[in-house]
């Protein structure tokens, strides 16, 4: 598999890293982060219902493809209602308390994120490109808000020339590569569409997610 296949995966973490740093910068300051977390998610879900799922359809078939993009939705609300939040950066209420959840959480988002530009750049050449936009942009808020929460939790916010807050986020979005680098591995052409229906189903869940922040957030 084509190396070059892994620069979306890098620019999208190195992207997440930046915004991560303006959400650290900008913490007590919520309302840009939590305009584009919403607009952000409505973006992917209509990348997904109207690009990648009908792509999908079309080569493996609607029978197979809906269960797999439903799979792929309920695993997440599975682990979101069982677990933790599966979409932590959506929330900037989270208590100091789940840090450790919200990286790894943030983690496991940016692993899906990673994996599907991967996909997308090899089973889907006519979707790929618009999938592709709407995960690199959807880094942009995830970043913003991340930073924005992990910035605001207590502790010292510099070790040396290490900014702390800014390394944790950086080392969860560097999961963005790690699931890359699995796509790239794990892509053969020939059944990548079966996995990649499963993603567009994540991406369905986690666009949703955001959304509703734009509910949950509103002044009473």
């Amino acid at each position: 598999m084509d190396p070059h296949f892994l620069i979306l995966p890098v620019a999208a973490t190195l992207l997440a890293i930046v915004a991560a740093a303006f959400g650290i910068a900008l913490t007590g300051r919520a309302r840009l982060s939590r305009l584009l977390i919403p607009m952000s998610g409505g973006f992917l879900v209509l990348v997904a219902i109207f690009g990648l799922i009908p792509e999908l359809a079309t080569d493996i078939g609607w029978i197979r493809a809906l269960p797999l993009v439903a799979l792929g939705a309920g695993s997440l609300m599975a682990v979101d209602r069982l677990a933790f939040p599966i979409c932590p950066s959506c929330d900037r209420d989270t208590p100091q308390a789940v840090a450790a959840p919200l990286l790894a959480a943030t983690a496991v988002h940016a692993f899906v994120d990673g994996w599907g530009l991967v996909a997308v750049q090899v089973a889907a050449p006519l979707a790929g490109k618009a999938v592709a936009a709407a995960i690199i942009l959807h880094k942009i808020p995830e970043g913003l808000a991340l930073g924005s929460i992990i910035g605001m939790l207590p502790g010292r916010r510099r070790i040396g020339p290490v900014n702390v807050s800014l390394a944790w986020c950086g080392a969860a979005e560097l999961s963005t590569v790690a699931g890359g680098a699995v796509g790239l591995w794990l892509t053969p052409a020939e059944w990548v569409s079966y996995p990649l229906a499963i993603a567009a189903g994540t991406f369905l869940f986690l666009g949703i997610q955001a959304m509703r922040t734009a509910h949950i957030h509103q002044p009473s």
